[in-house]
């Protein structure tokens, strides 16, 4: 009898292996382990080279496993194609880069209302919702500017609004605050943090940063030899 998959897990990372260059190529990760319960924001720290970028490809659904399982909700996405794994991306995922990837001739509310409008959304209440992440990030007054109008930490603000106006059910934040004074980096965490509380949505940060990665709920240290918890750590003042 089949046992339909159940988890509290908003992410559930099982076992997670991916080498590259065939059979005798590196391996990158083994056994990797990882489980995101909804509102719950942790964060990936670890040494340069370590599979960092390699496991955020892989739990985005940009790459897939050589084995083990990335289920988000119920979707298990090393099972899925790349068109099925593209829309649950699409529809379920957030991103924050280190680089702001906004579109230069649209104008801030344009920019984060586009995964409204790659979701199918119009109309009053996304309008409304656009309205109030540009609010949460306290960017109101700046809707109809372009983003060579923004200094480096507003265009990252649009960015937070921009990876969560559609509710995502996990966010995922690469080096957000790479290019940020101190000041920016500690509003853009304040932001991120707060907005994935709210939506109760699943966070992961990836950082260099042990003061940016103090800020999340819980630390894990990527290494060759895998994935192991940090003990907590508080923020520098």
């Amino acid at each position: 009898m089949n046992v339909p998959y159940y988890s509290a897990h908003m992410l559930d990372v099982r076992n997670l292996t991916k080498s590259y260059g065939g059979p005798s190529g590196r391996r990158v990760l083994d056994g990797i382990d990882l489980r995101v319960q909804p509102g719950e924001y942790v964060s990936i720290v670890g040494e340069s080279g370590v599979g960092k970028s390699t496991l955020l490809n892989l739990v985005a659904g940009l790459d897939v496993p050589d084995a083990g399982e990335v289920r988000l909700e119920e979707h298990d996405l090393a099972q899925m194609d790349e068109n099925a794994r593209t829309l649950v991306r699409r529809a379920r995922m957030g991103f924050v880069f280190q680089a702001f990837h906004l579109l230069p001739h649209l104008s801030v509310a344009r920019n984060v209302g586009l995964p409204l409008a790659l979701n199918g959304h119009s109309g009053a209440a996304a309008t409304e919702r656009v309205r109030e992440l540009l609010e949460a990030v306290g960017l109101e007054s700046r809707a109809e500017s372009l983003p060579r109008e923004l200094s480096g930490g507003e265009m990252q603000r649009v960015a937070v609004a921009r990876a969560l106006v559609h509710r995502p059910a996990l966010v995922l934040a690469d080096e957000p605050t790479g290019n940020l004074d101190p000041d920016n980096a500690a509003m853009v965490l304040e932001i991120l943090r707060a907005q994935i509380k709210r939506d109760q949505a699943a966070g992961v940060l990836v950082t260099h940063s042990l003061n940016a990665a103090a800020t999340t709920d819980r630390t894990y240290e990527l290494t060759r030899s895998g994935l192991q918890a940090r003990p907590p750590r508080t923020p520098r003042a």
